[in-house]
């Protein structure tokens, strides 16, 4: 939020001096009003960088209080022409944001400012003159304070402004909030859509993502999308970043029954069922499994019983069932607290099912390991590979020579530790079995397999 707003000069005789302000006394105490809150800055301190040397000149510039507390953004303009005093008309519009504020999407603004009324004043020298007035003049030109104001409220509030300057002159400004540079897209990534894309795409979007889109789940890697969609693997890295910088989309690792999970601190909210997102969990991941030895869903009554008193019992019998096949909040939570490093989702699945509880019938696995990443209450687990002979390799800078179409050797780039086997079975298309079973081919004692 925009804290304050100003207009700065330097005149001749008097120096760096505040023209014009809002809120009044936000930069210099105003006499006419003493009872308005000290400023919000310092100017003695900070007047230097207000009006700064020529070597700053039409350049953006980030200033700091003493105190860290807030931030002056700036754009000083110089123009050179005869007609002024010293041949030469030195301004700048700054703003006061807080320090800890994202300054990027304001700097367009401070720009937008110095170079409207630049070339304003190049034109027919509005700053220059003398309207320092509490109305509009015959002129049609406001005074530059009810700008200021204008603009700061219209900012804060609404995240844009219009306002007419003059009869010939319009000040159009936008806050555009800053998205940060998407995170890379890997073919071993799972892009899982925030909303329904399919009902936003237009014929005008991009090609590749219109081929894309229909194949973008939660379930199909960026791989296998690129494949169905019969699109090159780049571009639909690139497409996806898209959908990524706008936040429509997050990335997620590929789901196997292999894979290790491990709880985060967050599962503690999970326990205490915090904004029940325990009820949204069952919500998302429970399955409505039929009766056993039932009917189907759309058999008719006739065909359950002969009579009203056995149709009336196996009703009973079935809610009796359905009510039971019903995943509680406790069984949710004990299967979600049940994750850990050191046990694969199968040996997780087996170990309910020696307790008695069918997860495979009643839960969608991988929408409840879904979930739980998604929500921050479980993390992957990866899984590498390290060989000596990669290391030593690395160490020394001295290359084994081997025949270029070697599985051995291809094994042995992604064994530094630094690739886990999702992208190993992504690029050689070789499964988790397989690629152990190369592995051991290599030297006894030569390759450790690691999870973090």
């Amino acid at each position: 939020m925009i804290q304050g707003i100003f207009y700065a000069r330097f005149l001749p005789q008097e120096g760096t001096k505040i023209v014009a302000q809002s809120p009044p006394g936000c930069i210099v105490a105003t006499t006419y009003a003493p009872h308005l809150k000290p400023p919000l800055v310092d100017f003695d301190i900070i007047q230097e960088y207000i009006i700064p040397r020529k070597a700053f000149f039409n350049r953006f510039m980030t200033v700091n209080s003493p105190d860290n507390k807030y931030s002056i953004l700036g754009f000083p303009v110089s123009i050179p022409n005869e007609r002024y005093h010293r041949n030469e008309f030195i301004f700048n519009f700054g703003l006061v944001v807080e320090s800890d504020a994202d300054q990027i999407p304001y700097e367009r603004l401070v720009r937008r400012l110095a170079v409207t009324f630049a070339e304003m004043e190049r034109q027919h020298g509005y700053l220059s003159a003398d309207c320092r007035k509490d109305v509009v003049d015959d002129g049609g030109r406001r005074p530059i304070e009810s700008l200021l104001e204008i603009v700061k409220e219209d900012l804060n509030n609404y995240g844009e402004c219009m306002i007419p300057v003059d009869d010939a002159n319009t000040l159009n400004m936008k806050l555009f909030p800053y998205h940060p540079p998407p995170a890379p897209v890997r073919g071993w990534h799972v892009p899982v859509p925030k909303m329904k894309l399919a009902d936003i795409v237009d014929p005008t979007w991009d090609l590749t993502l219109q081929k894309i889109i229909p194949y973008v789940d939660g379930v199909n890697d960026v791989r296998r999308i690129a494949w169905l969609a019969d699109v090159s693997l780049p571009l639909t890295q690139i497409a996806l970043q898209h959908l990524l910088y706008y936040d429509t989309v997050l990335l997620l690792d590929m789901f196997f029954f292999g894979s290790c999970y491990a709880p985060r601190p967050g599962v503690h909210d999970f326990i205490v069922n915090r904004d029940g997102i325990v009820d949204e969990c069952a919500g998302y991941v429970c399955i409505s499994s039929p009766v056993p030895g039932g009917p189907p869903p759309n058999a008719s009554s006739a065909s359950v019983s002969g009579d009203g008193k056995d149709a009336a019992t196996d009703t009973k019998a079935r809610q009796r069932q359905e009510e039971q096949q019903q995943v509680s909040n406790y069984q949710l939570i004990k299967l979600m607290t049940t994750f850990c490093a050191g046990r694969s989702v199968m040996e997780w699945i087996k170990l309910h099912q020696d307790a008695g509880f069918d997860v495979l019938r009643h839960v969608d696995v991988r929408r409840l390991v879904q979930f739980g990443v998604i929500k921050g209450l479980l993390y992957r687990v990866h899984k590498y590979v390290v060989s000596k002979q990669c290391l030593e390799t690395l160490a020394t800078g001295r290359r084994v020579v081997r025949s270029d179409d070697s599985e051995e050797d291809a094994l042995l780039r992604y064994a530094d530790g630094c690739h886990s086997f999702d992208q190993i079975i992504t690029e050689q298309n070789m499964t988790d079995g397989e690629i152990m079973k190369k592995l051991r081919s290599l030297e006894p004692g030569d390759r450790t397999v690691f999870y973090r």
